[in-house]
């Protein structure tokens, strides 16, 4: 499968899917005019590169400065690819990284992690 690279811009993240490494991540503002616009084609190809996984490792990682309720809802739905994936038997980690003095991010990151239960989450402070 291609890798996957987008750059981020005004409104959208950076996504980075190398599908060889499995190594996944979003980073930067996401809120997007039409959301399912700009996730739909990313998220599609990682569940279909998950669904043919067994035993691999599996990075995901999140590096958000600001996103909205609509991408929020894009997240759920990844947390729960991951998990799903970890579930069928892979390693999984999810990192959720945020500046060390953003509280809100800290605390959105911990909500997100309470729903893995099979998975790995790292929350990640940095300056």
């Amino acid at each position: 499968m291609e890798n996957i690279k987008i750059r981020s811009a005004e409104r959208t993240p950076e996504i980075d899917f190398d599908f060889a490494l499995n190594k996944f991540r979003v980073a930067g503002e996401s809120y997007p005019e039409n959301i399912s616009e700009f996730y739909e084609q990313p998220i599609g190809q990682l569940r279909k590169h998950l669904a043919g996984l067994s035993g691999a490792t599996i990075e995901m990682c999140f590096e958000f400065v600001y996103f909205n309720s609509s991408t929020a809802r894009v997240l759920l739905e990844l947390f729960e690819l991951m998990e799903a994936s970890a579930i069928a038997g892979n390693h999984v980690c999810v990192k959720w990284v945020f500046p060390e003095d953003d509280e809100y991010m800290q605390e959105i990151g911990e909500e997100f992690g309470e729903d893995l239960e099979k998975a790995l989450f790292v929350l990640e402070p940095v300056k």
